[in-house]
């Protein structure tokens, strides 16, 4: 029966991260891994191009039941240590929006990279392995396969949430959790965007690929990007963020328009262009059918001229304070993260090693830390994988 020290199961992210750094230390690694390839997750990840960190990462970006346990393993490896072995390999990257970093040719370098790590280490790779059952022992674990077993001092479990199942995510993680006692924080999807239903439903639906720059605030978080309007309702990179904090029932404010002050500049257009009509009015700030939207949603229509403060204060309203529930999200199906997993009062921040059950260790999207949108998730596996490595 082979015997290794380490057995870490999940060949994503935190777990290729993890095995290279425990096999630098000298330790027998193997992972297991269902998938047929390495890393798929790494892959499709910043539309082929791999949003691999951000360069502002602090403790501040990420959401837990706990917010503080992440910040031990964010010091001891950083997005700085990260981008140091993205150059020591070569790979050219580029910087976009509030601080993410992109490879400059594709995403596939980057599990090249860490496949390599991996390789230098001494790292045993077993893919396309169905796993039957894990137990422990007096001196271990003993990992069951279909036709095979292996057994081991150390496991780690990195096996990611729930999110895009299309990869063969099942949220094992979770149940491998339950079987040894140790409590998980209900899961949810996580960015990820939302959706609405009857009324709403149709309003979205006319005007779905619309997209503007928004404010959107939720539960005392705000966020400044992107939006777009789907069939389906919102999505863009504003939605998924605040998706992490929206919880159903949960009423959103959204901004249309923010920096500008609507209700002052259609006043000034009253006098300047009393004859315009307010669509037209509209259509120089907004896109035109959003604002042909909003004069049929306000019942708001005509020149400028015959409408009162009071309609232009109200129009105003609808573009700058406007408040809405969405009826759910579109799931795990089309989320790129997990809110909720592995409670983080049953694991070490130092080691990641379960509290209750020696050698059993949790990394990366499986535990209750869920990154902000813009390369933080990625962050996550990278510092919690090495930081779980310098122990296992």
């Amino acid at each position: 029966m082979p015997r290794y020290d380490v057995i870490i199961i999940g060949a994503g992210a935190s777990g290729l991260m993890c095995s290279a750094e425990a096999g630098k230390r000298g330790r027998k690694v193997l992972i297991l891994d269902k998938a047929k390839n390495v890393g798929e997750k790494i892959r499709i990840s910043g539309g082929g191009r791999c949003n691999f960190t951000n360069i502002h990462t602090s403790f501040n970006n990420f959401v837990s039941n706990n917010p503080r346990f992440c910040i031990s393993a964010l010091k001891r490896f950083t997005q700085r240590d990260f981008i140091a072995l993205v150059e020591k390999h070569g790979i050219a990257y580029h910087e976009k929006t509030s601080g993410q970093l992109f490879c400059d040719k594709s995403s596939s370098q980057i599990v090249d990279m860490l496949i390599e790590e991996c390789h230098v280490a001494n790292v045993q790779i077993k893919m396309n392995k169905t796993i039957s059952g894990i137990s422990k022992n007096e001196s271990g674990f003993s990992v069951n396969l279909d036709n095979e077993k292996f057994t081991c001092s150390s496991i780690v479990i990195a096996t990611g949430g729930a999110s895009l199942p299309k990869l063969g995510t099942t949220g094992w993680g979770y149940h491998i959790a339950k079987q040894f006692g140790i409590q998980v924080v209900p899961i949810s999807p996580a960015l990820v965007p939302l959706t609405f239903d009857g009324k709403n439903f149709q309003r979205f639906k006319d005007i779905s690929g619309v997209s503007v720059d928004a404010v959107v605030s939720c539960n005392k978080k705000r966020f400044k990007e992107a939006l777009l309007f789907t069939h389906k309702g919102l999505s863009g990179p504003v939605i998924l963020q605040i998706s992490s904090y929206w919880k159903k029932s949960d009423e959103i404010t959204i901004n249309l328009l923010p920096n500008r002050d609507v209700f002052t500049i259609l006043k000034e257009k009253k006098t300047t262009e009393p004859k315009q009509e307010l669509h037209k009015a509209l259509s120089g700030l907004l896109p035109k059918r959003l604002a042909q939207a909003i004069c049929e949603e306000t019942n708001c229509n005509g020149r400028l001229a015959d409408l009162s403060h009071k309609k232009l204060q109200q129009i105003a309203n609808a573009i700058q304070h406007w408040q809405i529930t969405p009826s759910g999200t579109e799931g795990f199906k089309t989320a790129e993260a997990t809110s909720g997993g592995i409670d983080t009062e049953e694991l070490s921040s130092k080691t990641f090693e379960s509290k209750s059950v020696k050698g059993l260790y949790f990394i990366g999207e499986v535990i209750d830390v869920t990154g902000h949108l813009g390369g933080y998730n990625l962050q996550w596996a990278w510092s919690s994988g090495y930081a779980a490595g310098q122990y296992v």
